[in-house]
C-alpha cells in the first residue's frame, strides 16, 4: 500500500507541477484535489461497507491519505494550506460520507439490556420501597412528637 501511495503522490506532483502556477490556488487547485485526491478517496470508500464509514478505525487511514493528498497538491501548486477551498472540500466530503456519524465516530445505539436493565429497575424498586416505607410509617404515628 505504501508504494502505491508513493506512486500516486508522485503522479500528483508531476501533473500539478504542469499547471500554471501563476493562477495560484484558483480553480486549478480545486480541479486537482477533486481529480486526484477525491477520486482515490471515493474508490477507497467504495471498498468499505457503508456501515463502516462511521468507524474511525476503518476510515482513519483513508481520511489521512485524503488530507495528505490535498497538502501535497497545494505544495506542488505553491498554495498555502489549509485554505478556503480545502475547507469547503472537506465540508463536502463530510456531508456526503460522514453526515450520519456522531461526534465520537460511532453510530448511536442503545446499550445492551444487561447494562440498561439495572438503570431502569433499580430506581423503580427504590421508588416503590420508599412509598411503602412512607405509608407504613404514616400508619404507625404513635410515638412521633
Amino acid at each position: 500500500m505504501g508504494t502505491a501511495l508513493l506512486k500516486h503522490t508522485l503522479l500528483c506532483l508531476i501533473v500539478v507541477s504542469q499547471c500554471v502556477s501563476a493562477q495560484g490556488c484558483g480553480s486549478h487547485y480545486e480541479f486537482a484535489i477533486e481529480e486526484f485526491c477525491l477520486a482515490k478517496f471515493k474508490l477507497d470508500m467504495q471498498k468499505l461497507d457503508q456501515r463502516q464509514w462511521c468507524s474511525w478505525e476503518d476510515t482513519v487511514e483513508l481520511y489521512s491519505d485524503l488530507t495528505n493528498c490535498t497538502y501535497v497538491v497545494a505544495q506542488g501548486m505553491n498554495c498555502y494550506w489549509p485554505n478556503r477551498m480545502v475547507d469547503e472540500f472537506f465540508i463536502q466530503v463530510h456531508r456526503y460520507y460522514f453526515h450520519n456519524c456522531s461526534l465520537s465516530g460511532r453510530l448511536l445505539k442503545d446499550p445492551p439490556n444487561r447494562i440498561l436493565g439495572p438503570f431502569i429497575v433499580v430506581p423503580i424498586l427504590v421508588t416503590l420501597l420508599m412509598t411503602a416505607l412512607v405509608v407504613w410509617r404514616s400508619k404507625r404515628s404513635e410515638g412521633i412528637v
